[in-house]
């Protein structure tokens, strides 16, 4: 028997919170990747459908999830939980999307936001996997998403890398039988709802007993709340707009080596760079429209994760939020990835509490919210790390996995990076309103990167300038 649930599956407060927007911002996090469709295609073109729902259903035991529905029970019953879905169908999940002619990444994706704008059905479990036919060369595009609720960036890779193979292509093994768990009954649940709380109330005279360490674990948080909450923010911008249904899309492709390299000269990280980028994104499209950078500073969401140990194995989510300004003024890419590299350290040193432990009061969310108006955050930005070798899909190697970013409110753009079998390949996404000029930001981060690449320091220079003017 495959893996069951066999307590009652809630969800975390951390995955609670994914559902929070859902209603006006769908909250899917997904990923683009192009395969070596060679072995996925028939002798007529045609995807060998049948044999990718076999490869898939008999790896979905590594990802129980993907056969459970989302359950919200009435009142008294407590918070929503994961239950088996009675009838499951891969067919349901796993499809071919014909691709219109010419078949290239315009229309790719073109196509990725015409499925993204379809929501996942919650009758069904909250994932799907589509094949997109039609390009050129023989490839084939994947598109797949699952809500947010089920993962972080970091767990939906890992959830999304087991339903593939590394390495070269190996026999389909036979799945084990899966026998759904019925759901609980109205009495169970009431019954798991009133020990919850008092669980939570013998944990609150526990913090109520020992009122210094608690005053240090607040004391020790505060920084990072009020980084979230009450910070200064600089003067408004074009980009404060509410997010509207519609999406735009870019991509951008370097390498890992690249970056690294720029990182080490400077004394930063990978995520550095990207910021960076994105700073030199952002100066470019504001300066096209006419809007004085010189003294600017953006404020950027940069999540964090929580989680220790394997990160092949993470599920559900387990991340806190930074919040990095990022200076736009000066023509200097060296001195503004200096000046990240610094703010960003300074800010991961701080003690950062998960975000559904705090936004579980419905308290502090309106406090959010009003901090929010007043200091808009309007750029959210992600670097998770991918599979370091190559995997396939039926035998169809993965060539490029890029990652797909939600958007909130009037945080209208996010720029996501994937690394991946020595590829750093970069997502932007934007509100399809706001950002009817999004070449021109894609141009000025492209070349940020380039720029980053050709002043490095004399170590990472040579090597770094060619490469990322080569894959830019």
């Amino acid at each position: 028997m495959g893996d069951q649930v066999t307590t009652m599956d809630r969800l975390t407060a951390e995955d609670q919170l994914m559902l929070w927007p859902d209603e006006i911002w769908p909250q899917d996090i997904g990923a683009l990747a192009v395969l070596d469709g060679g072995a996925l295609l028939d002798p007529d073109g045609q995807v060998r459908i049948a044999a990718v729902r076999q490869a898939v259903e008999a790896r979905l035991h590594l990802v129980p999830r993907f056969r459970q529905l989302l359950c919200v029970p009435g009142r008294w019953l407590g918070p929503p939980l994961w239950v088996d879905a009675p009838v499951f169908d891969v067919a349901d999940h796993v499809g071919v999307v014909p691709l219109p002619a010419p078949g290239d990444e315009a229309t790719l994706l073109r196509t990725v936001e015409r499925l993204r704008r379809r929501r996942l059905d919650r009758s069904r479990p909250l994932w799907e996997m589509r094949l997109l036919a039609g390009m050129p060369d023989n490839r084939v595009g994947l598109f797949i998403r699952m809500h947010h609720a089920m993962a972080d960036g970091i767990a939906g890779v890992a959830a999304a890398s087991a339903l593939l193979d590394a390495g070269a292509a190996t026999p389909l093994a036979v799945p084990p039988p899966w026998t759904p768990v019925p759901a609980p009954t109205r009495r169970d649940l009431l019954a798991d709802n009133l020990r919850r709380h008092i669980s939570t109330l013998g944990r609150a005279f526990s913090v109520l007993a020992r009122p210094v360490a608690a005053a240090r674990r607040l004391s020790a948080a505060w920084p990072a709340m009020r980084e979230l909450m009450a910070e200064e923010h600089g003067p408004g911008t074009s980009l404060n707009r509410m997010v509207g249904p519609d999406r735009r899309f870019a991509l951008v492709r370097t390498s890992v080596d690249v970056v690294k390299q720029v990182a080490h000269g400077y004394g930063a990280t990978v995520n550095d760079v990207l910021l960076a980028a994105t700073a030199g994104g952002l100066r470019a499209l504001l300066r096209s429209r006419g809007e004085p950078v010189d003294d600017l500073a953006v404020r950027v969401y940069v999540p964090v994760t929580l989680r220790r140990g394997q990160l092949g194995r993470a599920r559900g989510n387990l991340i806190s939020q930074m919040v990095v300004p990022l200076p736009l003024g000066g023509s200097d890419p060296g001195r503004r990835l200096t000046q990240i590299a610094v703010e960003t350290a300074a800010r991961k040193a701080r003690s950062r509490p998960s975000l559904g432990s705090l936004f579980r009061s419905r308290i502090i969310r309106r406090a959010f919210l009003r901090a929010a108006n007043r200091h808009p955050v309007n750029v959210t930005t992600a670097d998770l790390p991918g599979p370091m070798a190559p995997v396939n899909l039926v035998g169809a190697r993965v060539l490029e996995v890029f990652p797909v970013l939600p958007l909130i409110a009037n945080v209208s753009l996010g720029v996501g990076a994937l690394s991946y079998s020595g590829q750093l390949t970069i997502t932007v996404v934007a509100d399809g309103d706001g950002y009817p000029d999004l070449d021109v930001f894609v141009a000025g981060l492209r070349d940020e990167l380039r720029a980053l690449g050709a002043v490095a320091p004399v170590s990472s220079r040579p090597s770094a300038a060619r490469s990322v003017a080569r894959r830019g």
